[in-house]
């Protein structure tokens, strides 16, 4: 066999291994990102729950607290700005307002001790402490396949198939707000009946 053969079928072999690696990259890519989309899509159907609940606690509250419109017209505002968002980036955003907006909204229930026993809304604050939770949990699903993403992307050779393929990294993560971190701890049970003394 003659040595230019040789070198071409070298050549040859190194371009089909160089081109299965690039398919394999930019395809390990592909199913990171949709990994990324289906963990937000999660994340957006709890969001979308909170805020189908949210018309209910607002409407009980307001039974008891009609004047406290600032609040109301602040969670209105808030819930009107999350349904409105549209990029991951956008909806994180508008929960950031949301939180800091219903945090305030419990805050006032304290100073109502008839509501806090209301029976309605002790099951709607149940709806929305299971939701959080939820969301708690997608949010950081979300954020792990966010992190792999971009990790993957953005290792070496893998980030030059990225910059070919049009891989770019996403930097939303979706983090705990600081207003919901400044939300105050409410106590809605209501308090046990004092015991009697014994004669």
């Amino acid at each position: 066999m003659k040595k230019s053969t040789i070198w071409l079928v070298a050549l040859g072999a190194v371009v089909v291994i160089a081109i299965g690696m690039y398919v394999s990259m930019r395809n390990t890519m592909v199913q990171k990102n949709e990994a990324v989309k289906e963990n937000w899509s999660e994340v957006d159907v709890q969001l979308q729950r909170r805020a189908d609940l949210i018309p209910n606690l607002v409407a009980t509250v307001k039974g008891y607290a009609q004047h406290e419109e600032t609040v109301f017209d602040n969670v209105a505002k808030a819930r009107e700005a999350l349904l409105n968002a549209h990029t991951p980036s956008d909806r994180i955003a508008a929960n950031g307002q949301l939180d800091g907006a219903l945090g305030r909204l419990l805050a006032i229930v304290e100073n109502y001790p008839q509501l806090k026993a209301n029976e309605n809304f002790l099951s709607l604050q149940d709806e929305l402490a299971g939701t959080e939770n939820r969301i708690a949990v997608a949010r950081r699903r979300y954020n792990l396949a966010l992190r792999d993403y971009n990790a993957y992307i953005g290792l070496f050779p893998n980030n030059v198939v990225a910059g070919w393929s049009g891989f770019q990294r996403n930097n939303a993560y979706f983090e705990a707000s600081p207003e919901s971190q400044k939300a105050p701890q409410v106590n809605f049970q209501t308090p046990a009946p004092a015991a009697t003394p014994k004669q």
